[in-house]
């Protein structure tokens, strides 16, 4: 336990943070595993749903400074591989 009355306040403000940034971090997985399940489930309309919502919650995430931007890019570039090699076989 910190001596100092600010050390204190600084642990207090980190474990908030602590749990904003984890629930973000699990919101993001949450995102792309849905999206995963999408194409295994051979649904094109539903991936293509699950990816916007997938995309737009990796870039709140890095915008909250939660990932970083190069985390955010390769990200969203290795679902729309994904996603766009299941959009040729469903052709």
């Amino acid at each position: 336990m910190p001596n100092i009355k600010s050390a204190a306040k600084r642990v207090k403000i980190i474990r908030k943070r602590t749990l904003r940034n984890s629930a973000i971090k699990s919101r993001v997985k949450t995102a792309i595993r849905r999206f995963n399940e999408a194409l295994a489930a051979n649904d094109p309309e539903k991936a293509k749903v699950t990816l916007r919502n997938a995309v737009k919650v990796i870039d709140m995430a890095c915008s909250k400074g939660v990932l970083h931007k190069n985390t955010a890019a390769r990200k969203k570039s290795k679902i729309m591989i994904k996603f766009n090699e299941f959009m040729k076989k469903a052709q």
